[in-house]
């Protein structure tokens, strides 16, 4: 691992536990264990940092639901496949998840290129999955509905599953098996 790897995981790991305005350069640095100059000589200032961050663990991401969903039979075992992996990925240590939560494009995030940028970002995730609900529709693995509609509504049970998972103290033990069950019996 380089040190810029160094410093970027050590930037996500912060920001996903500590948010945006909790995490400095002197912290980042010193879980690094770099000089405080070696972050801006590679990424800037904090907020550029930030979006690095966000835009990492959204691109790895994005790859692994597309790694899952390929393997898929039909649009019903992809949209599955898609919700099962989103689970897994979020609450995996070494993906950094967090700091998803901490970068959507719905956050603190200050300046209009960054929110445009990190926008266009996240929006692949749930244009992979509405192409998989199309695609269970087209093949009739799913019935007929209102596809980006319909995409958007398990979306909603996903990442309203992650927040209360990793942001609430009443998440009950099995809530990413009922989810994920939830979304399968509505796709029937």
């Amino acid at each position: 691992m380089t040190k810029k790897d160094t410093v970027l995981k050590s930037a996500k790991e912060l920001f996903g536990e500590l948010g945006y305005s909790g995490t400095t350069f002197k912290k980042i640095a010193d879980r690094a264990g770099v000089a405080v100059g070696l972050l801006s000589h590679h990424y800037g200032n904090k907020e550029k940092l930030f979006r690095a961050a966000g835009f990492d663990v959204a691109e790895r991401l994005s790859l692994a639901l597309q790694d899952e969903i390929v393997q898929a039979e039909n649009g019903y075992d992809a949209v599955v496949r898609f919700a099962r992996r989103y689970l897994e990925f979020s609450i995996d240590p070494n993906e950094d998840f967090l700091v998803l939560i901490r970068c959507s494009p719905f956050s603190d995030l200050k300046t209009g290129a960054d929110r445009d940028a990190m926008v266009h970002k996240f929006a692949q995730i749930p244009v992979l999955l509405e192409n998989c609900v199309a695609r269970g529709v087209r093949d009739g693995s799913i019935p007929s509905v209102p596809v980006p509609e319909t995409s958007s509504v398990v979306l909603c049970n996903l990442v309203g599953a992650v927040r209360t998972k990793l942001l609430t103290p009443y998440s009950p033990p099995k809530l990413y098996e009922e989810a994920l069950n939830f979304i399968m019996r509505a796709l029937k």
